[in-house]
């Protein structure tokens, strides 16, 4: 390589353009190459230069998406070429957005890598409804958790983080569970969970189509179904959810803009 450029992986943050953090708008704006996941708006997009080249490489979980390998390759290939290139993720590089393979990958070649986190869509979840993560009087701590394992892969053992997240008193951040609720939902029962624990499901989040429902660990399934709730959401479980959520909100309400 004569020339190497860079590579900048960014946090596009949950959706919403006003999430972005000054760092990550700066590596956008001085991006000449980007390769984009599914789930980062328009919006945010909209920040690159208008000579930028744009290359959508969607990631969405549960719909065919470009392989891995070919999105590292590309990075490679732009940056040998000495491009200025930001991976721009939805969320947080490093939370679920395997920015821990593409990163290893870069600096194995040789091409200077840098990090830009982002918001992840577990804790803008929570805050749209008014939720913290932590609270003195209901939750020590808090786990993110993907509820979409490998293939080949067995995935979180479900009954281990329900007892451990009863014994220490910790809120459940489940990205990419909807598919698999109903596994979710009896396995945090049978390892020890209440029926009656809050959880939320929200959809879209930061989005103006964002919706949500709250509901119990009991029901939670049958809410997903009776309400219509898909992939993208994130369910957060626990008693961080009682009180301003489960008083404010109805079975399922649209974000006001």
């Amino acid at each position: 390589m004569n020339n190497p450029g860079k590579v900048t992986l960014v946090g596009a943050g949950p959706g919403d353009p006003d999430l972005l953090t000054l760092k990550a708008v700066k590596a956008i704006r001085a991006a000449t190459v980007l390769l984009v996941d599914d789930l980062v708006s328009a919006e945010v997009l909209a920040y690159a230069q208008p000579d930028a080249r744009v290359v959508h490489v969607g990631k969405r979980g549960g719909c065919k998406s470009t392989p891995q390998a070919f999105i590292e390759k590309l990075m490679l290939m732009a940056a040998s070429e000495g491009e200025n290139v930001v991976r721009l993720k939805g969320g947080d590089p490093f939370i679920f957005g395997r920015g821990g393979e593409e990163v290893e990958r870069l600096r194995a070649t040789g091409i200077a890598v840098e990090v830009v986190n982002g918001i992840t869509s577990g804790l803008a979840a929570a805050t749209s409804l008014g939720v913290p993560l932590t609270h003195r009087e209901h939750a020590h701590g808090v786990v993110f958790v993907t509820g979409h394992a490998q293939p080949g892969a067995t995935g979180p053992d479900w009954k281990q983080l329900a007892a451990t997240a009863r014994d220490a008193r910790l809120t459940l951040v489940i990205y990419m569970g909807v598919r698999g609720a109903g596994r979710i939902e009896s396995e945090l029962l049978a390892g020890g969970l209440p029926a009656s624990t809050p959880v939320a499901v929200i959809q879209h989040v930061s989005l103006p189509e964002q919706r949500h429902a709250v509901t119990t660990l009991g029901q939670l399934q049958a809410t997903i179904a009776r309400d219509g709730l898909a992939s993208p959401s994130v369910i957060v479980v626990g008693d961080v959810i009682c009180g301003v959520a489960a008083a404010a909100a109805p079975a399922v309400r649209a974000r006001t803009a």
